[in-house]
Protein backbone atom coordinates (compact mmCIF):
# COMPACT_ATOMS: atom_id res chain seq x y z
CA UNK A 1 0.00 0.00 0.00
CA UNK A 2 1.74 3.09 -1.23
CA UNK A 3 2.00 6.77 0.66
CA UNK A 4 -0.82 8.95 0.14
CA UNK A 5 1.05 12.57 -1.31
CA UNK A 6 -0.13 15.59 -2.67
CA UNK A 7 1.24 13.83 -5.76
CA UNK A 8 -0.77 11.43 -5.83
CA UNK A 9 -3.77 14.11 -5.12
CA UNK A 10 -2.52 16.31 -8.24
CA UNK A 11 -2.37 13.17 -10.55
CA UNK A 12 -5.51 11.71 -9.48
CA UNK A 13 -7.07 14.91 -10.77
CA UNK A 14 -5.50 14.97 -13.88
CA UNK A 15 -6.74 10.76 -14.52
CA UNK A 16 -10.33 12.81 -14.21
CA UNK A 17 -9.22 15.02 -16.87
CA UNK A 18 -8.91 18.40 -14.52
CA UNK A 19 -5.37 20.19 -14.03
CA UNK A 20 -6.77 23.16 -12.16
CA UNK A 21 -8.37 22.35 -8.99
CA UNK A 22 -10.92 24.94 -9.14
CA UNK A 23 -12.48 23.28 -12.35
CA UNK A 24 -13.00 20.35 -11.34
CA UNK A 25 -15.03 22.02 -8.01
CA UNK A 26 -16.88 23.71 -10.09
CA UNK A 27 -17.41 20.40 -12.02
CA UNK A 28 -18.55 18.40 -9.15
CA UNK A 29 -20.94 21.26 -7.81
CA UNK A 30 -22.52 21.30 -11.26
CA UNK A 31 -21.85 24.99 -11.25
CA UNK A 32 -21.16 25.18 -15.04
CA UNK A 33 -24.30 24.07 -16.21
CA UNK A 34 -26.64 26.45 -16.93
CA UNK A 35 -29.94 26.51 -16.89
CA UNK A 36 -32.30 27.60 -20.30
CA UNK A 37 -33.94 30.73 -19.85
CA UNK A 38 -37.72 30.41 -19.94
CA UNK A 39 -38.49 32.63 -22.11
CA UNK A 40 -42.50 31.82 -21.59
CA UNK A 41 -41.88 32.92 -17.99
CA UNK A 42 -40.39 36.23 -19.15
CA UNK A 43 -43.41 36.70 -21.26
CA UNK A 44 -45.86 36.60 -18.46
CA UNK A 45 -43.79 39.20 -16.86
CA UNK A 46 -44.07 41.47 -19.34
CA UNK A 47 -47.47 40.90 -19.52
CA UNK A 48 -47.16 41.64 -15.35
CA UNK A 49 -45.36 44.59 -16.51
CA UNK A 50 -47.58 46.33 -18.98
CA UNK A 51 -50.68 45.61 -16.07
CA UNK A 52 -48.75 47.52 -13.48
CA UNK A 53 -48.14 50.65 -16.00
CA UNK A 54 -52.08 50.48 -17.13
CA UNK A 55 -53.12 50.42 -13.38
CA UNK A 56 -50.73 53.31 -12.10
CA UNK A 57 -51.82 55.47 -15.65
CA UNK A 58 -55.31 54.79 -14.66
CA UNK A 59 -54.67 56.63 -10.97
CA UNK A 60 -52.63 59.18 -11.23
CA UNK A 61 -52.91 62.49 -11.99
CA UNK A 62 -50.43 63.06 -14.73
CA UNK A 63 -51.39 60.05 -17.00
CA UNK A 64 -50.03 58.80 -20.56
CA UNK A 65 -52.37 59.67 -23.13
CA UNK A 66 -51.10 56.49 -24.80
CA UNK A 67 -50.08 53.94 -22.39
CA UNK A 68 -50.19 51.32 -25.50
CA UNK A 69 -47.47 53.13 -27.02
CA UNK A 70 -45.23 53.59 -24.23
CA UNK A 71 -45.46 49.88 -23.31
CA UNK A 72 -44.34 49.17 -26.49
CA UNK A 73 -41.54 51.26 -26.66
CA UNK A 74 -40.32 50.67 -22.80
CA UNK A 75 -41.47 47.05 -22.40
CA UNK A 76 -41.44 44.95 -25.53
CA UNK A 77 -38.76 46.93 -27.47
CA UNK A 78 -36.47 47.25 -24.51
CA UNK A 79 -37.14 43.02 -23.84
CA UNK A 80 -36.31 42.68 -27.86
CA UNK A 81 -32.87 44.08 -27.29
CA UNK A 82 -31.46 43.04 -24.51
CA UNK A 83 -32.55 38.97 -25.65
CA UNK A 84 -30.61 40.42 -29.17
CA UNK A 85 -27.90 41.15 -27.09
CA UNK A 86 -27.75 37.94 -25.07
CA UNK A 87 -27.70 40.24 -21.84
CA UNK A 88 -30.39 38.21 -20.19
CA UNK A 89 -28.84 35.24 -19.17
CA UNK A 90 -25.77 37.40 -17.69
CA UNK A 91 -28.52 38.34 -15.27
CA UNK A 92 -27.91 37.23 -11.67
CA UNK A 93 -27.73 38.75 -8.11
CA UNK A 94 -27.44 36.58 -5.17
CA UNK A 95 -28.36 33.22 -6.97
CA UNK A 96 -31.76 34.90 -8.13
CA UNK A 97 -32.61 33.32 -11.60
CA UNK A 98 -31.76 36.05 -14.83
CA UNK A 99 -35.75 36.10 -15.26
CA UNK A 100 -36.91 37.03 -12.32
CA UNK A 101 -33.59 39.88 -12.20
CA UNK A 102 -34.81 40.60 -15.38
CA UNK A 103 -38.19 41.41 -14.00
CA UNK A 104 -36.82 43.86 -11.16
CA UNK A 105 -34.81 45.04 -13.55
CA UNK A 106 -37.25 46.02 -16.07
CA UNK A 107 -39.79 47.22 -13.40
CA UNK A 108 -37.50 50.10 -11.96
CA UNK A 109 -36.81 50.99 -15.94
CA UNK A 110 -40.22 51.65 -16.78
CA UNK A 111 -41.48 53.38 -13.50
CA UNK A 112 -38.14 55.87 -14.20
CA UNK A 113 -39.26 56.43 -17.34
CA UNK A 114 -43.03 57.16 -17.03
CA UNK A 115 -42.34 59.28 -14.35
CA UNK A 116 -39.80 61.84 -16.52
CA UNK A 117 -42.53 63.97 -17.54
CA UNK A 118 -43.42 64.57 -14.01
CA UNK A 119 -39.55 65.30 -13.30
CA UNK A 120 -39.61 67.86 -15.94
CA UNK A 121 -42.39 69.37 -13.95
CA UNK A 122 -41.06 69.02 -10.72
CA UNK A 123 -37.85 70.45 -11.98
CA UNK A 124 -39.43 73.58 -14.55
CA UNK A 125 -37.33 71.45 -17.13
CA UNK A 126 -38.00 70.80 -20.78
CA UNK A 127 -37.41 66.95 -21.65
CA UNK A 128 -34.52 67.90 -24.01
CA UNK A 129 -33.10 68.92 -20.66
CA UNK A 130 -33.08 65.85 -19.25
CA UNK A 131 -30.16 63.38 -19.93
CA UNK A 132 -29.89 59.79 -19.04
CA UNK A 133 -26.54 59.24 -17.29
CA UNK A 134 -27.01 55.74 -15.90
CA UNK A 135 -24.88 52.94 -16.81
CA UNK A 136 -27.96 50.74 -17.87
CA UNK A 137 -26.93 51.59 -20.99
CA UNK A 138 -29.89 50.87 -23.67
CA UNK A 139 -28.19 52.68 -26.36
CA UNK A 140 -24.76 51.14 -26.09
CA UNK A 141 -26.09 47.56 -25.01
CA UNK A 142 -22.60 46.68 -24.90
CA UNK A 143 -21.54 48.83 -22.17
CA UNK A 144 -24.83 47.17 -20.22
CA UNK A 145 -24.09 47.21 -16.11
CA UNK A 146 -25.61 47.96 -13.07
CA UNK A 147 -23.69 50.82 -10.87
CA UNK A 148 -24.23 53.12 -8.01
CA UNK A 149 -24.84 55.87 -10.97
CA UNK A 150 -27.23 58.31 -10.69
CA UNK A 151 -30.07 57.70 -12.97
CA UNK A 152 -30.93 61.40 -14.86
CA UNK A 153 -28.99 64.50 -14.55
CA UNK A 154 -31.39 67.97 -14.82
CA UNK A 155 -30.02 71.36 -16.05
CA UNK A 156 -31.76 73.56 -14.52
CA UNK A 157 -33.58 77.39 -15.82
CA UNK A 158 -30.60 78.57 -12.98
CA UNK A 159 -27.71 77.47 -15.06
CA UNK A 160 -27.03 74.60 -12.17
CA UNK A 161 -27.71 70.97 -12.87
CA UNK A 162 -28.53 68.31 -10.45
CA UNK A 163 -28.31 64.44 -10.78
CA UNK A 164 -31.42 62.42 -10.25
CA UNK A 165 -31.53 59.08 -8.62
CA UNK A 166 -34.90 57.51 -9.37
CA UNK A 167 -36.10 54.68 -7.20
CA UNK A 168 -39.41 52.55 -6.93
CA UNK A 169 -40.75 50.59 -4.22
CA UNK A 170 -43.55 47.65 -4.31
CA UNK A 171 -44.07 46.28 -0.99
CA UNK A 172 -44.08 49.26 1.77
CA UNK A 173 -40.52 49.00 2.62
CA UNK A 174 -38.65 52.42 1.48
CA UNK A 175 -34.58 52.63 1.46
CA UNK A 176 -32.03 53.85 -0.09
CA UNK A 177 -28.63 51.89 -0.40
CA UNK A 178 -25.70 52.93 1.45
CA UNK A 179 -23.56 52.56 -2.27
CA UNK A 180 -26.01 54.97 -3.73
CA UNK A 181 -25.40 57.89 -0.33
CA UNK A 182 -21.85 57.27 -0.74
CA UNK A 183 -21.73 58.19 -4.54
CA UNK A 184 -23.38 60.98 -4.38
CA UNK A 185 -21.04 62.19 -1.75
CA UNK A 186 -18.61 61.45 -4.18
CA UNK A 187 -20.28 63.77 -6.84
CA UNK A 188 -20.49 66.01 -4.59
CA UNK A 189 -17.44 66.76 -3.45
CA UNK A 190 -15.78 66.45 -6.75
CA UNK A 191 -17.88 68.56 -8.98
CA UNK A 192 -19.89 70.24 -6.70
CA UNK A 193 -23.57 68.54 -8.38
CA UNK A 194 -25.88 67.16 -5.89
CA UNK A 195 -28.07 64.43 -5.67
CA UNK A 196 -31.61 63.53 -5.20
CA UNK A 197 -33.12 60.40 -4.80
CA UNK A 198 -36.63 60.61 -5.83
CA UNK A 199 -38.52 57.13 -4.45
CA UNK A 200 -41.74 56.11 -6.04
CA UNK A 201 -43.51 54.02 -3.01
CA UNK A 202 -46.05 52.28 -5.71
CA UNK A 203 -47.47 50.03 -2.89
CA UNK A 204 -48.81 53.43 -0.57
CA UNK A 205 -49.11 56.03 -3.71
CA UNK A 206 -46.70 58.36 -2.62
CA UNK A 207 -43.32 59.79 -3.84
CA UNK A 208 -40.43 61.00 -1.51
CA UNK A 209 -37.10 63.84 -2.32
CA UNK A 210 -34.10 62.88 -0.22
CA UNK A 211 -31.07 64.87 -0.91
CA UNK A 212 -28.54 62.02 -0.32
CA UNK A 213 -25.49 63.83 -0.42
CA UNK A 214 -26.63 65.32 2.38
CA UNK A 215 -27.63 62.50 4.46
CA UNK A 216 -25.11 62.92 7.56
CA UNK A 217 -23.11 58.97 8.72
CA UNK A 218 -24.86 59.14 12.52
CA UNK A 219 -28.37 59.44 10.90
CA UNK A 220 -30.41 57.52 12.91
CA UNK A 221 -32.63 56.04 9.80
CA UNK A 222 -29.33 54.08 9.04
CA UNK A 223 -30.14 50.64 9.42
CA UNK A 224 -29.26 46.91 8.48
CA UNK A 225 -31.92 45.11 6.56
CA UNK A 226 -31.97 41.58 6.89
CA UNK A 227 -33.64 40.75 3.86
CA UNK A 228 -31.59 42.78 1.73
CA UNK A 229 -28.71 40.40 2.72
CA UNK A 230 -27.72 42.35 6.08
CA UNK A 231 -26.79 45.50 4.06
CA UNK A 232 -26.77 48.99 5.50
CA UNK A 233 -29.33 51.06 4.14
CA UNK A 234 -31.35 54.35 4.96
CA UNK A 235 -34.15 53.60 5.78
CA UNK A 236 -36.66 56.83 4.50
CA UNK A 237 -38.77 58.41 6.88
CA UNK A 238 -42.23 59.22 6.24
CA UNK A 239 -41.51 62.91 6.40
CA UNK A 240 -39.61 62.80 2.96
CA UNK A 241 -42.83 61.92 1.38
CA UNK A 242 -44.39 64.90 0.30
CA UNK A 243 -46.28 64.03 -3.01
CA UNK A 244 -49.86 61.60 -3.24
CA UNK A 245 -49.28 60.11 -6.86
CA UNK A 246 -52.86 60.52 -7.01
CA UNK A 247 -52.22 64.89 -7.10
CA UNK A 248 -50.28 67.62 -9.08
CA UNK A 249 -46.37 66.95 -8.25
CA UNK A 250 -44.31 69.17 -5.78
CA UNK A 251 -42.32 72.15 -6.97
CA UNK A 252 -38.36 72.14 -6.76
CA UNK A 253 -39.26 75.25 -4.20
CA UNK A 254 -41.41 73.02 -2.26
CA UNK A 255 -38.51 70.18 -1.71
CA UNK A 256 -35.59 71.88 -1.44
Amino acid sequence: MSIITNEYFKEYRRKLGFNNQNDLKVFFAGKNITPNIDYDYIDQFNIRLTEILTKINDTVVNRNPDISEFCNRNIDTIYTRLREADIIPRLNNQGRRPEEVYYSWMRGFVISNYFLGSLGQIFGAEISNIRLIGDDDIQNIDNFKRTPKADVEIALPTGESIRIEIQSGFQGINDIKQHKVLEARRIKSEQNISTFVIHFDLFNGQAAFVKADDIEENNINWITRQQMEGQTVFNIDQNYFIWKLTEQPPTYEQII
